[in-house]
Parts: C-alpha cells; sequence; structure tokens
C-alpha cells in the first residue's frame, strides 16, 4: 500500500530520521569514557545533540522542535553557547508555526539550507538487488575499510579515519543497525547503513570512493538495504539527500518519493 502524503506521514518520517540519530549519538556517548564529550538533552519535543571533538553541525543539531517548544529557544540557545558550538536547528514542515520562526529570526537566526526527506513502502519493491554487484553486511574487523570509504567519499581527511572506525564499530552489534559494503572487482568501493526500529528503516548514511562512482553501486546498496527493510516487515523506509543530487535521482529511480523538504536553520555571523 502506497503511502500518501498526511501531517501523519511527515510525523513519521521525522521520528525515523530522530531515532536513528539519538541512538547513533548514544552508542558514541557509550564508549569508554566518553572520549567525543557526547551530551544529549531534551527541551520539550526538541532533542538537541552535542558533541565536544565532532563539530560538524549534524553532530550539534536541534532536531523534532515543534511550535510549542518556542517557550524552550533561550535553554536550547543558552546550552550551546555555554559549549561555545556552533549549531543548527532543523525544521520540518508542518510542525512549526510562523510564531516560532519569527522568533528564531528575532534570536539571529536565518534560513541557510534545504534538505530532501524521502520516503517509500518497501513492501512496494520488486527488483532484488542485481546480482551482478557484489553486496556484503560488514564483520566487526571490516570498519577501517568502510571508515575509509566513508573519509574519501565524504571529503573528510585521511586523518578521520581511525576516529570514524571506531564510532562506527560501536553500532556494529547494536540492535537495528546494518553496515553495507559494495565491491568493484575485489576492492571495497561503496557503502551503506541502515537503522530498523519496529516498522521504520532510516538510511542512515551512503557514500562512494570517487574513482568508482557512475558504476550504479549506490541505487544497487538501495535496492539491497529497501530489500532487507521489506524482508523484516518494515512498512516505511526513509532517507536524505540534497535536492537535485545524485542521491536524490537514485533515490527516485528505485521508487523513493518526495516526503518534504526540510530546511537548516543557523546563527548569522557576528
Amino acid at each position: 500500500m502506497r503511502h500518501l502524503p498526511s501531517e501523519e506521514l511527515i510525523h513519521r518520517i521525522q521520528h525515523s530520521e530522530t531515532d536513528y540519530m539519538q541512538d547513533r549519538m548514544k552508542a558514541i556517548e557509550g564508549r569508554p569514557g566518553n572520549p567525543e564529550g557526547v551530551e544529549i538533552e531534551q527541551f520539550g519535543q526538541a532533542l538537541c545533540l552535542y558533541s565536544r571533538t565532532m563539530p560538524w553541525l549534524s553532530f550539534n543539531t536541534v532536531k523534532g522542535i515543534k511550535s510549542e517548544d518556542s517557550i524552550h529557544l533561550d535553554a536550547i540557545i543558552d546550552f550551546y553557547k555555554s559549549r561555545d558550538r556552533k549549531f543548527q536547528f532543523e525544521i520540518v514542515p508542518a510542525m512549526v508555526n510562523q510564531d516560532l520562526l519569527s522568533s528564531l529570526a528575532a534570536r539571529g537566526f536565518y534560513q541557510s539550507a534545504f534538505h530532501n526527506s524521502m520516503y517509500m513502502n518497501p513492501q512496494e519493491l520488486k527488483d532484488m538487488p542485481d546480482a551482478g554487484i557484489v553486496i556484503k553486511t560488514i564483520d566487526k574487523d571490516e570498519f577501517e575499510a568502510y571508515a575509509r570509504i566513508h573519509c574519501l567519499g565524504t571529503g573528510l581527511p585521511d586523518q578521520g579515519i581511525p576516529s570514524v572506525a571506531l564510532n562506527n564499530r560501536v553500532l556494529h552489534s547494536r540492535p537495528g543497525w546494518s553496515f553495507y559494503m559494495a565491491y568493484a572487482g575485489e576492492q571495497p568501493a561503496a557503502a551503506g547503513v541502515m537503522y530498523m526500529n519496529h516498522s521504520n528503516a532510516s538510511l542512515t548514511f551512503a557514500a562512494t570512493l570517487p574513482e568508482f562512482r557512475r558504476q550504479g553501486l549506490q541505487q544497487q546498496l538501495l535496492r539491497r538495504r529497501i530489500w532487507d527493510a521489506k524482508q523484516a516487515g518494515c512498512s516505511l523506509v526513509v532517507g536524505q539527500c540534497a535536492f537535485l543530487s545524485q542521491s536524490h535521482r537514485n533515490m527516485e529511480t528505485v521508487g523513493m518519493k518526495l516526503g518534504y523538504v526540510r530546511t537548516t536553520w543557523t546563527e548569522r555571523e557576528a
């Protein structure tokens, strides 16, 4: 059964996105001594994620904020300012009203980016992954190879490979998480990650080494993950991508549709 656009569907997509990121951060926080300095705070419906050692906005973000959370804006801003950290608000259509948006603007925040949230019912997927492309789930001792694809495929420096390996290895045996590698010959060439919880599956990450792009690896990684979600009985698969990116095209090709375009709000530079 195809999902039709509705406020209920929007909330379900948003919950899926928040759910996987919260679980990821909890796993990293649970490493001995919490070396990445992860903190997770809740203000009303707004989930605030922070890392002392990972300054990227995806690890320092406010998710799930709703109109009624306007009363918590100053507390949220203070949470990050007291830690001297730049952060972002993720704003989802149908979850906020004009009052919250004007309150953000009054506090020096502006809409700085757009991002797609895509979805489909995996039970609609009819095509299995192409048997000509080898895709395997990752064993615990393969996270250095995974981290290499993660870093080089997203433009991060080689120095980040050990940290990325550690912060993803903690997810290997954690319920709901699956890591996949696609091969070009015998060479690990692309990777994808999925998190399943209840009847929802989130396609949380994907990357391809630059020299192996445009070979259909990501489309097959999408099909494999969606197929596995179908076999697990999920009724919703969610993924994120930049508008009109290759990831957007790949997701449309395999049958995913646009759920909504969320906006990112960041503070103006002084």
